[in-house]
């Protein structure tokens, strides 16, 4: 629905895009994943490590994880780069968490998974799903962000080489090096490899210089009637 340089499917009415295209673009994701529109829900998302439960949560609460344990309602966040993750706890939970470099370093999806173990969950039943982000082939940084992160996840998620003028971060990758020390078996977390700022069917902030849309990334609690 939306036009240049938000189409098509933006879910994001802080780019802005036209917000009647926006309403259009979730509606029709509502429907396609027989989803109600009222139980799809979302955060104002600000790169911190704040949880919170849908039934708190409204587009304009600031927090970076949502999670529920009500059949269902689905929880999604949005990304242009930054890394969606998706959490899955077969006791009937379910969480999204969206994490940029700060909420990576800051380990959102830990803060996210001791809120499902409180509730119940046991960590070694919970599976996730890391989604298209910006891979190390072209998250470059500066600074000492480089040895932040070494210290933090270990040298393998820093990237140098010749060809490079700038080191290059691997954030899926430290993603998973958190969830390995919290002991998630390695079988339980499914990584996709699509890089947002190499393959043009997604949108990237860095790519387009700030001026695009956003990816929702979202996953249902099964148990209510669909659409």
């Amino acid at each position: 629905m939306s036009g240049k340089p938000f189409d098509s499917l933006n879910t994001s009415f802080g780019v802005g895009d036209d917000p009647l295209a926006v309403k259009e673009n979730l509606a029709r994701l509502s429907a396609s994943a027989r989803v109600e529109p009222s139980k799809l829900h979302f955060v104002k998302q600000v790169h911190g490590d704040r949880v919170v439960e849908a039934s708190a949560a409204t587009p304009e609460t600031e927090a970076d994880a949502v999670w529920t344990e009500v059949p269902g309602t689905a929880v999604g966040v949005r990304t242009a780069d930054c890394v969606p993750i998706l959490i899955e706890d077969p006791g009937g939970r379910v969480a999204a968490v969206h994490a940029g470099w700060r909420g990576v370093e800051n380990e959102i999806v830990t803060r996210t998974i001791e809120r499902l173990v409180a509730r119940g969950g046991e960590l070694a039943q919970l599976r996730f799903a890391i989604g298209p982000c910006i891979q190390r082939c072209c998250f470059e940084v500066d600074g000492d962000l480089p040895r932040r992160f070494e210290a933090a996840f270990g040298a393998k998620v820093v990237v140098r080489s010749g060809e490079q003028i700038k080191p290059h971060l691997d954030l899926p990758l430290a993603v998973q090096e958190t969830l390995s020390r919290l002991g998630v078996p390695e079988g339980h977390v499914a990584v996709l490899p699509q890089c947002t700022m190499c393959d043009a069917r997604f949108f990237s902030h860095r790519r387009e210089h700030g001026v695009t849309g956003r990816h929702l990334s979202f996953i249902t609690l099964p148990g209510a009637a669909a659409l």
